[in-house]
């Protein structure tokens, strides 16, 4: 048995990582890597594997750092299962499809503008060949990945469908129980049930994003927003939110509703600018089963979970005109639109017309990677290129941590030792997705509770 670490290793996309037993090799995750456009377009287009010798894929969730080279993967030759819950598969279909939009559009524009540009890894074909591929699932049921090789699917508490991933690998008369995180939620988030720690783990892959850094009480968030949309229609500005179309953008709504109804923000617009995030919407709702009933606002839609995302100063935005001319329209307002790490998608032209504007607030509300647009915004750069064009940043700049799908310093740790209290064999634990800074703080933790924690480098090989 042998692990190998491929993405999200020593930084916080393209998670990908080789499990070879029996002969057999299993790829968990084949996400996409994000970041400066120069320093991605090589190891986007490398695979780790020759896709025509993998028996399986296990994907955690649907988010493109993790998702979003699966159909690359298939372009190039894959043709074997794809293993994921049912909410994942059904969160893919209109997420692969909007990505394989976004690089075609992107590659068009930046071709127009005869701007360097990569052409798309893959269209939307592959994406189809993807979905016939993946194999939906239900929390808690055992599926056969491959001989010797069954996974046990646990709610991850991060976005709807993600989970951690329990692995039962078989090689002779040896089993080992190990553990792939994914990416761990947080308790208390909207919507989202808490996440589950797999038991009698006997080795852990596990998350380390913020394995430096605690986050505000997952309550706040939603104080912290009311206040930021006062302040910003008090200038007459608008909020401008780049956000992941699936979860974060539900959780605002969930929220912005909440705060409507109570009287807490003014009677203003909340756009939904993001074709993706209204079909991941309608995905939330298909779904409603694996909703948080502990969640007072939830049991009171429990008869009709679509109003949870719909009321009077909400709309979703169905064409390009109408996105257009949110840039145009005076505020107050507020517009949520994709991408969460402002790399692509709408909401880089609603900051190339509202960076500039001092009566704007652009809110921050998830990680930013290294290298990123939404790095730039967070570190207040004077300057931010947006489609090769400089741009003033002399909007507010705000962000709310209460609002991360990722588990905080704190939240990881109990993870990992509630990990531990449930078994008696757990001693290495791989840190994956995380910056070095985070990832050697979270290291030196675990090692005070006795475990051994590793951080490998892309390329990095175990034997089990």
């Amino acid at each position: 048995m042998q692990l190998e670490f491929h993405g999200a290793a020593r930084e916080v996309t393209g998670s990908c990582h080789i499990l070879r037993v029996n002969g057999q090799t299993i790829l968990l995750d084949c996400g996409l890597f994000q970041g400066k456009r120069a320093d991605v377009l090589k190891k986007n287009h490398q695979l780790p594997v020759d896709p025509h010798t993998i028996s399986a894929v296990v994907l955690s969730h649907a988010h493109i750092d993790h998702a979003g080279r699966i159909p690359f993967l298939v372009h190039e030759g894959y043709k074997g299962p794809i293993h994921a819950t049912t909410a994942t598969r059904d969160l893919c279909e209109v997420m692969l499809a909007d990505s394989a939009h976004i690089q075609e559009k992107d590659a068009e524009f930046l071709s127009r503008r005869k701007q360097q540009h990569a052409e798309p890894l893959y269209g939307s074909k592959d994406v189809v060949r993807t979905l016939e591929l993946m194999q939906g699932t239900r929390y808690g049921r055992v599926v056969d990945v491959a001989p010797g090789v069954k996974a046990t699917f646990l709610d991850a508490g991060h976005i709807l469908g993600s989970a951690s991933v329990l692995l039962e690998c078989t090689e002779g008369n040896r089993t080992v129980r190990l553990v792939f995180s994914g990416d761990i939620g947080r308790v208390g988030l909207p919507i989202i049930r808490d996440p589950v720690v797999p038991e009698r783990a006997d080795l852990v892959i596990m998350e380390s994003t913020y394995g430096n850094r605690e986050h505000p009480s997952t309550t706040g968030g939603m104080d912290a927003l009311a206040k930021v949309v006062r302040e910003t229609a008090a200038r007459g500005g608008k909020v401008l939110i780049p956000a992941f179309a699936v979860g974060r953008t539900q959780e605002l709504v969930y929220d912005l509703h909440q705060l409507a109804e109570q009287g807490k923000i003014p009677r203003m617009p909340i756009v939904i600018d993001s074709p993706l995030a209204t079909k991941a919407t309608a995905v939330f709702e298909k779904n409603t089963a694996i909703f948080d009933d502990d969640e007072p606002f939830v049991r009171s839609h429990r008869d009709d979970p679509a109003g949870l995302f719909k009321f009077p100063l909400l709309r979703f935005t169905e064409s390009v005109e109408e996105s257009k001319a949110l840039d145009t329209t005076p505020g107050p307002a507020v517009i949520i639109a994709a991408s969460g790490m402002a790399e692509s998608g709408r909401i880089l032209h609603h900051l190339s017309h509202g960076a500039a504007d001092p009566r704007n607030t652009i809110l921050v509300v998830g990680f930013m990677a290294e290298h990123t647009l939404g790095r730039r915004i967070v570190e207040k750069q004077p300057l931010v290129k947006v489609y090769g064009d400089e741009v003033p940043l002399r909007a507010q700049v705000e962000i709310i941590s209460g609002y991360s799908a990722h588990a905080g310093r704190s939240e990881l740790h109990e993870w990992i030792r509630t990990a531990r209290a449930q078994s008696a064999t757990l001693r290495d634990v791989w840190l994956v997705h995380g910056e070095p800074e985070a990832q050697d703080a979270f290291a030196a933790l675990v090692t005070e509770d006795g475990l051994t924690p590793h951080c490998p480098t892309p390329g990095t090989r175990v034997d089990l």
